[in-house]
């Protein structure tokens, strides 16, 4: 901390679900927070801020914030509260779950938290040991990454990949599945730098993004078919010779089975699935090979359909089949996470866990609210806390009929009255990222970030840390975990004597507010140029070991979720599975519902936080439904016509507009979107499928069927549909 005239500084971090986890720099003048700017010296984000973050000092001063504890005073779901103070708050959540263990026991309660926030005492993990140690149901958290992880620890085990910051040094990129400079954008400069120096930049998405626009190929490809192309490449490169014999040999398992597995997708047989032509999977498989080095940057958006979780295995296998991985520059990322020494034993305590304690999946919370998952006991008390699974997770008629359950206890802590918080009965009030010290989890580069408080907090809010410990002593429970402070439980949390730690303390980074790993400099770091991978044979495994098992755990989140329930058959090779929802795997349900749709993150908010900012709302717009000009044509409809989205599962409405980004038979409405200030009360959404990917439970978002009709025929037509 460093004073500046009358102003202070002090040193953050971004609290968001973001690759990028920003530095920051509070200023400080008389208590309040005055500006939030990015600390220009950090040398990934380099001091720029997104959109998100332009006015971060204002968002917490927002009037609407909720600033006490409060009960509610009207009927479900009317957003209806009166302040009453915490020991009212918790004498009440303690009497209600007393009485629903004595009766039900304490399964009967289910967390849900997800990254809502991203710290280390405050994020994803801030509330497992608290409710292990309870013994509630365990929260399966799937939200977004586990597909993914679960693929890549299959194949590559806990390797950190690629560094985002050697893009800079590749000569062929891909990013698959990515919008980079909506949701990477300070990584997106590094490839922005590789692009000057004559590497050639790729982008696979169905939908022409504002980084695919600034790409120099754009390959336009089906939802939900990458694996099949991923296999395509794999036929071109070995089918011609242009794989890495000697890398093969000497750092991989399993490649007669996969070329075996790869015989049968030739271009033509690929190009039927993914719609992409067949002399452009073999000019793309060529390049692919032929130009080193190449790198992959893999997006999110990749496991969000049925076979998800097998097509990132098969685009992990790449790099591998053309020994990118020898070079600086080359290879794929998808988190680096895996390279921070976190014990995540300590901070979740697993061992608290009751053997045969049920593991119930957060995405399946409108079915478990409802009794379509039959449970015994049925759950009768939720408590959320870093997420907004109203707008966020799928099925949404299913969750706000859950919720408006008259006999089922919802405690929600948050900032504002989200969706979600509108059903609580009590409603607890947060902290924001000025107000708390946190050390932030970093899953898009190498940096560890310490966020320190720098205004006092308003009112009587806490941060997370400190809730759980006031819930553990409302229960009587007297362990050391509660009783550290925030320091010591973050020495305890980290393995600070770990080789990537050399030279890094908690001391040096409230000093400076972050450090890199040492963990190899980008322009010199290429850590699998002869193997060493992090496997059980170590080498990258074409054929995964680990699948064998049919109860494959990701060894470093074990303690946060199941990648797979017990004897689920998982098949060690990668392969094309089809979707669950498309017009060619499910011929029936398209001739009701003959349009794929997709629901990528906004461009102004961050997955819903944001959303109910007047001037993020003015940047974003409202819920728009983007549509090819063929399809709209078919259907009568013009941009800006009121159009109305559905399927079997709910609707949602908004304007269409009409674009060339789209290839026919394919829509795109924007997650994040609060449903409460939408025209028709619902968003994305509502026509979502709680269906999982094949791998890490993963949601299976870009997996749906819908139709679209102007609104103002919908309730005749909509009706004739069904």
């Amino acid at each position: 901390m460093s004073a500046v005239g009358e102003t202070k500084i002090v040193r953050g971090a971004c609290p968001h679900d973001c690759p990028d986890t920003c530095g920051f720099l509070y200023h400080v003048k008389d208590e309040r927070l005055v500006d939030v700017t990015g600390a220009p010296e950090h040398p990934m984000t380099q001091g720029r801020l997104c959109v998100k973050l332009q006015d971060f000092a204002s968002r917490h001063y927002n009037p609407e914030r909720i600033l006490y504890p409060m009960r509610r005073s009207g009927p479900k779901g009317s957003g209806q509260f009166e302040r009453i103070s915490w020991d009212e708050a918790l004498g009440e959540i303690k009497t209600r779950w007393t009485d629903i263990i004595d009766q039900y026991g304490t399964e009967a309660i289910m967390p849900h938290a997800y990254l809502g926030h991203q710290g280390t005492l405050n994020g994803l993990t801030a509330g497992d040991a608290f409710f292990n140690r309870l013994g509630s149901s365990v929260a399966e958290k799937t939200y977004c990454e586990s597909g993914s992880s679960t693929a890549w620890h299959m194949t590559v085990g806990g390797s950190g990949g690629l560094d985002i910051e050697s893009f800079a040094y590749a000569k062929y990129i891909i990013v698959w599945g990515m919008n980079m400079t909506s949701t990477n954008i300070h990584g997106w400069p590094f490839l922005v730098k590789a692009q000057q120096n004559g590497a050639k930049i790729v982008v696979i998405d169905p939908m022409k993004t504002r980084t695919a626009k600034q790409a120099d190929w754009h390959i336009q490809i089906r939802p939900g078919t990458d694996g099949a192309l991923a296999l395509g490449m794999m036929n071109v490169i070995i089918g011609e010779d242009l794989y890495d014999h000697d890398y093969v040999e000497k750092y991989t398992t399993g490649f007669e089975e996969l070329k075996q597995r790869a015989a049968k997708f030739t271009p033509e047989y690929v190009s039927e699935i993914t719609g992409i032509p067949a002399d452009d999977i073999r000019k793309l498989a060529r390049e692919y090979a032929t130009t080193q080095p190449a790198a992959i940057r893999q997006g999110v958006a990749l496991e969000r359909s049925h076979g998800g979780g097998q097509a990132i295995r098969a685009i992990t296998c790449l790099p591998a089949l053309i020994g990118a991985w020898r070079h600086v520059g080359g290879g794929a990322m998808e988190m680096p996470i895996w390279l921070f020494p976190t014990l995540f034993d300590r901070i979740c305590r697993p061992d608290w866990i009751k053997p045969g304690t049920r593991v119930l999946n957060e995405l399946d919370l409108g079915a478990i609210l409802t009794g379509e998952v039959p449970l015994d006991p049925p759950v009768k008390s939720l408590f959320v806390y870093n997420s907004n699974p109203v707008s966020q997770a799928p099925a949404q008629a299913k969750i706000t009929n859950g919720l408006m359950r008259e006999d089922l206890f919802t405690v929600v802590s948050e900032l504002f009255i989200t969706d979600t918080a509108k059903y609580a009965d009590i409603l607890l009030p947060a902290t924001m990222q000025a107000e708390q010290f946190d050390l932030m989890v970093t899953w898009g580069h190498l940096y560890l970030m310490l966020n320190q408080p720098a205004i006092p907090a308003p009112g009587e809010c806490v941060p997370n840390v400190e809730l759980f410990r006031r819930l553990a002593k409302m229960m009587g429970f007297d362990d050391d975990y509660w009783k550290r402070t925030d320091e010591e439980m973050l020495l305890d949390f980290y393995d600070w004597s770990a080789p990537q730690m050399n030279g890094i303390t908690l001391d040096l980074l409230k000093e400076k507010g972050y450090a890199r790993l040492n963990v190899g400099l980008p322009n010199e770091r290429a850590p699998h140029a002869e193997g060493n991978w992090p496997t059980p044979s170590g080498k990258v495994e074409f054929k995964s070991s680990l699948a064998d098992s049919g109860n494959f755990v990701i060894p470093v989140w074990r303690s946060m979720y199941e990648a797979f329930q017990p004897g689920q058959p998982v098949d060690p090779l990668p392969d094309f599975v089809p979707p669950f929802e498309s017009p060619a795997s499910n011929p029936e349900l398209a001739k009701r519902y003959p349009l794929s749709i997709v629901s990528p993150k906004p461009h102004a908010f961050l997955n819903s936080q944001y959303g109910n900012e007047k001037s993020k709302q003015k940047r974003q717009g409202e819920l728009k439904v983007f549509m090819d000009p063929v399809d709209a044509a078919m259907r009568s409809i013009s941009s800006g016509h009121i159009v109305r989205v559905f399927n079997d599962r709910g609707f949602f409405e908004g304007p269409a507009e009409i674009v060339d980004t789209l290839m026919p038979g394919l829509v795109m409405a924007n997650l994040g979107h609060w449903p409460g200030n939408t025209g028709s009360g619902t968003s994305v959404n509502a026509i979502s499928s709680d269906q999982h990917c094949g791998l890490g439970n993963a949601g299976t978002y870009s997996d749906n069927l819908v139709q679209v009709i102007a609104a103002d025929l919908a309730d005749v037509q909509q009706v004739q549909a069904a």
